[in-house]
């Protein structure tokens, strides 16, 4: 491939709506949702032009100490008194609603896991030991199982949108999310798909019992690949909604208002010495395409579709200290595997239909060492370089303008039924062209916005592609050219967290000189060029990672 690269942008032809599938977050730990760390974060996100962000959380229901640890959190919402009657308790469930709201962002609410005294028991080991042990299994595997009653499940779920909606309105409660459960076809559920749908249906009953209007999602099953457990799930669970026995009214079929599943690009287990593996584009975007394959196949097409995990990788709380191959997390490297799966995930919405959002299954872990590693956003409230291209995203228009790249990868392998599973195994991505590709948009006053990004899987390339951006369209006079950029040396925060020794805890000017980094930086000064014929011309260099942001006013 040449290292020459055609960038045409038409700023006077309209192509459609661009859309805005970027806003969703989310992450395990409920209870970081309400700390000082945490707010801050959601603070950030609710800043961005197009806010509010709609955000994800996991362990909403279960029973503990309401204290966030690691891939575990709980609200202690319902437990039963003596008598076996329900007492609900919403006080630290309404604390991470409340930081939602109150920081500027929308609850997209994950309805799991188990409390533990509505637990089926039938599901579990035989214990006659004492609470401790009791606690113990429960935070194993308890949390995953069927509910004993899925009567008391109704009444809960009722109550739960009940109090909801008396708490914050029921027609504010309908512009959020909701979502049964997360990824029931691995070890977060330890029922059979059957079950799940019965789950589901007495869910879905409750809810729209007490709110009618709003919307509720399932299966958020994990990656679809051609052939596996998820697609099996994923098939079955629609072919219910469509025609199935209604497990809670006896009626054909289930309301099913939009539909979530999961999609990684890999996966790093706990590996000390692991040799070299990166995540795939191409993969992620296949189980894509093998989702929306179904949901077309049952009739649902129709519907938004929420990927309520869509990421580089599968374990956002492992880090470099687990598995060296994480540390793409602390770099340019995430910000542009985030701009070519999600310019892709796009393309399939217009190929398609349907409306996608990927949903970025990361936030931020209080008390790490410095770029740990971790699938987040900030570290010890320094933005990484991946938040930059949030900042990026945030600050655009919504009119999609004609672009097109010479330097783009094609979308064939979409025909290649393995490509997802060859992919998420071992992977180094070397060998591979890079993709340079992009969009551009009519910005909110009139300007016209050009994002390029360049990615290839291989963490390890370095190569310079020289960039002649044309854009027509633009009236005769002058213009105004503002070049925004994240690569290793611009708007990245780790790069000068390496210049100053990778302190684990830096501070006073050690910090300050690294926070300074984590903004959005501009790549060259402000240049005011002549158009000739409505045309302008821009000449620029790009790494392999690398996102260039052009604002043409």
């Amino acid at each position: 491939m040449s290292n020459r690269v055609t960038v045409k942008v038409d700023a006077g032809k309209t192509t459609g709506e661009q859309e805005h599938l970027w806003r969703w977050i989310g992450y395990d730990e409920c209870n970081y949702t309400y700390i000082p760390e945490g707010k801050e974060l959601l603070r950030k996100f609710a800043a961005l032009e197009d806010a509010p962000y709609y955000v994800r959380t996991h362990f909403m229901f279960c029973t503990g100490n309401c204290h966030g640890t690691y891939k575990f959190g709980s609200t202690n919402i319902y437990w039963e008194n003596e008598a076996g009657e329900a007492v609900y308790d919403f006080t630290w469930y309404d604390r991470i609603i409340d930081a939602y709201l109150e920081t500027g962002n929308k609850p997209f609410i994950e309805l799991g896991f188990m409390p533990m005294d509505l637990v089926d028991t039938a599901y579990l080991k035989t214990m006659d030991k004492g609470n401790w042990e009791k606690y113990g299994q429960y935070k194993e595997v308890g949390w995953t199982c069927p509910p004993k009653d899925y009567d008391k499940w109704h009444d809960f779920i009722k109550a739960v949108i009940s109090h909801l909606a008396e708490r914050y309105g029921e027609k504010e409660i309908e512009t959020w999310y909701y979502e049964l459960w997360n990824e029931p076809d691995i070890f977060y559920w330890s029922g059979t798909v059957a079950e799940y749908c019965k789950l589901y249906d007495y869910t879905e009953h409750a809810v729209h019992k007490a709110a009618p209007g709003a919307r509720l999602s399932g299966p958020a099953v994990t990656g679809i690949f051609e052939g596996g457990r998820a697609q099996k799930f994923f098939d079955y669970f629609l072919e219910h909604c469509r025609e199935g026995v209604n497990f809670c009214t006896g009626e054909k079929g289930t309301r099913l208002d939009f539909i979530t599943f999961h999609v990684k690009g890999g996966g790093f287990p706990f590996e000390m010495h692991a040799p070299k593996a990166v995540p795939s584009v191409e993969s992620l975007v296949h189980q894509v395409k093998v989702g929306l394959d179904s949901i077309v196949k049952y009739g649902f097409q129709d519907r938004e579709v929420v990927l309520s995990e869509a990421d580089p990788d599968g374990w956002a709380a492992g880090g470099v200290y687990d598995n060296a191959n994480m540390r793409f997390r602390n770099t340019e490297y995430y910000a542009t595997y985030v701009a070519s799966t999600y310019e892709k995930i796009d393309q399939l919405c217009t190929r398609y239909g349907i409306k996608v959002r990927p949903l970025a299954w990361a936030f931020m872990f209080p008390g790490e060492r410095c770029f740990e590693g971790t699938r987040t956003f900030s570290t010890q409230g320094i933005d990484k370089a991946v938040f930059n291209m949030f900042r990026i995203y945030g600050a655009l228009g919504y009119e999609k303008l004609a672009f097109e790249s010479d330097g783009a990868q094609s979308m064939d392998f979409l025909k290649e039924p393995e490509i997802g599973k060859k992919d998420h195994s071992r992977y180094t991505g070397e060998g591979e062209e890079t993709d340079v590709s992009g969009f551009a948009v009519k910005g909110k006053n009139g300007e016209t916005q050009v994002v390029i990004y360049s990615h290839c899987n291989d963490i390890d390339k370095k190569e310079d592609k020289e960039i002649t951006l044309t854009v027509s369209g633009l009236g005769d006079g002058k213009v105004n050219v503002e070049h925004y950029r994240i690569d290793a040396e611009h708007s990245n925060a780790y790069t000068e967290w390496l210049r100053q020794g990778s302190p684990l805890f830096p501070e006073g000017e050690q910090y300050d000189a690294i926070k300074k980094r984590d903004g959005l930086e501009k790549f060259s000064e402000d240049a005011a060029l002549d158009t000739a014929g409505g045309n302008v011309e821009i000449k620029f260099t790009m790494p392999t990672h690398g996102v260039s942001y052009l604002v043409i006013k």
